[in-house]
């Protein structure tokens, strides 16, 4: 082999030890969050009550506002407000927000839930484009429905945030359903909690292939397409051991979008969520780190697994891969806008571990990945590296990723055990194999695409095209 061989191989050799090194570490971060997922989710088990209150009865439930941002969601919007309706619970607010659809968004709202026009101020707290009309329900005065000109997800919320009189506002997407006693465990830690309770998020499931009746998720089932069910795992791996495991030592850096309560009052005082990002969910998590910590106050946000809100999830390659490149776009505008917590430690557990990790693993993680396969494949055709380094490679590429979410599975089936059918089990579990061989490596490119997107500016949100809440999004 010349000197150029011999250069370029230790090259390959260094980068391929280097890559190895890497997925070792994130595999043994992955692993001490399963540990703490576990610890956090007995304590959670072993702590939890039967409902705080019930009905009107209860006299210590603060106000609540759901607010719905809804872009061009005819099929979906009358369902999921109606599961809404169905939430027994006190001094409720619904808040619908007509984001300028181009569909019949607007008419379908209007003619089940019977609107008529009303003179209702805004607080104008935060900043939001122009609302039309504003309409309430004349079939149930919980419901208000704020038409205005299109802004995005996150002027929709900050419109709704301005209308809100409530105390807590619940967060939701418009082809969600909400199971009844979910409000309840969210605001129960509001009630008890030692600490400031500044956040909850609750566990979103995927509602395709479940068996769902009028408005509301009769019986969890997988889905008949593999696509969906993939993703399955993928959200009970995501919520079971990520954010229960940050949740454990207050570093969570994001609740989701689709379902996450907050003080309606420290939202609006840092500014509601901020509009130039198509990840308004994690920042307004990370910035509400940011005020308490620099405010010197105790406080936690939290993940609790128990309260569920349903969802659909893509089905197709196409809208799946815009909904991935989206979220890795969303990860790195939020980090670039918070850039300055990063290994800070006045910011605590999230400035030294939550905010460095998701920057070096889950940033980094599809361009390292994808590199890391195409170098490791070159380099053992050229006979650059030798068996037992490949074996050692594959091991911690994808047999621990298989591990994790057996592992996962394994939460899943000891704690909450929401699929009863045996079959719908082993089907998971199939799952947590099949998807580290192909999936993986193509949810990975999608990423990496998103993260060359956000540095070319792209703010494209990707439509999302709708079938009624008992299909699934295509």
């Amino acid at each position: 082999m010349s000197l150029y061989g011999d250069i370029l191989a230790g090259f390959v050799l260094i980068y391929n030890s280097l890559v190895l090194l890497y997925f070792f570490s994130i595999n043994t971060g992955y692993i001490i969050l399963l540990g703490l997922s576990g610890l956090e989710l007995r304590y959670h088990i072993k702590r939890r009550t039967g409902d705080i209150c019930q009905g009107e009865a209860c006299e210590l439930a603060p106000a609540v506002a759901i607010l719905v941002p809804a872009y061009n969601e005819r099929a979906t919007i009358s369902s999921s407000l109606s599961s809404l309706q169905e939430l027994d619970y006190p001094n409720l607010e619904l808040i619908v927000v007509n984001d300028g659809s181009t569909d019949e968004t607007i008419k379908e709202i209007k003619e089940k839930f019977k609107l008529i026009p009303v003179a209702r101020e805004p607080e104008n707290t935060v900043e939001s484009e122009e609302v039309r009309e504003v309409y309430k329900s004349v079939s149930d005065e919980r419901i208000l429905v704020v038409d205005k000109d299109n802004g995005g997800k996150a002027d929709a919320l900050n419109a709704g945030l301005n209308y809100s009189r409530s105390d807590l506002f619940l967060a939701i997407d418009a082809d969600s359903l909400v199971e009844k006693e979910s409000l309840y465990r969210l605001v129960e830690p509001y009630l008890t909690g030692e600490t400031n309770v500044v956040g909850i998020g609750g566990i979103v499931r995927v509602s395709n292939g479940c068996k769902v009746e009028g408005s509301e998720v009769k019986e969890a089932k997988m889905p008949s397409r593999i696509l969906p069910s993939i993703q399955v795992m993928e959200y009970i791996r995501a919520f079971l051991f990520g954010r229960t495991g940050w949740s454990r030592i207050n570093s969570l850096p994001i609740i989701s979008g689709a379902f996450g309560l907050f003080k309606t009052d420290l939202v609006k005082n840092i500014g509601g969520y901020r509009t130039e990002t198509v990840g308004e969910d994690m920042d307004l998590v990370i910035r509400l780190h940011k005020y308490m910590r620099e405010k010197g106050e105790e406080y936690t946000i939290s993940f609790i697994p128990d309260p569920v809100c349903w969802t659909q999830v893509p089905s197709s390659m196409r809208v799946l891969s815009r909904q991935r490149n989206r979220w890795q776009r969303g990860l790195a505008e939020a980090l670039t806008y918070n850039w300055k917590m990063i290994g800070n430690p006045k910011y605590g557990s999230i400035g030294l571990l939550g905010l460095p990790f998701f920057f070096i693993f889950e940033l980094l993680g599809p361009l390292v990945e994808i590199s890391g396969y195409a170098v490791f494949i070159i380099s053992f055709f050229m006979g650059w590296i030798n068996l037992p380094f490949a074996i050692l490679f594959i091991t911690l590429a994808l047999v621990y990723g298989i591990l994790l979410s057996v592992l996962s599975l394994l939460l899943e089936e000891f704690t909450l055990k929401r699929y009863e059918n045996p079959m719908d089990r082993v089907k998971l579990l199939g799952m947590a194999f099949l998807e580290n061989f192909g999936y993986r490596q193509l949810h990975a490119l999608w990423r990496l695409k998103g993260l060359v997107d956000f540095f070319r500016k792209s703010k494209s949100w990707g439509e999302m095209t709708r079938q009624s809440m008992e299909g699934s999004k295509e």
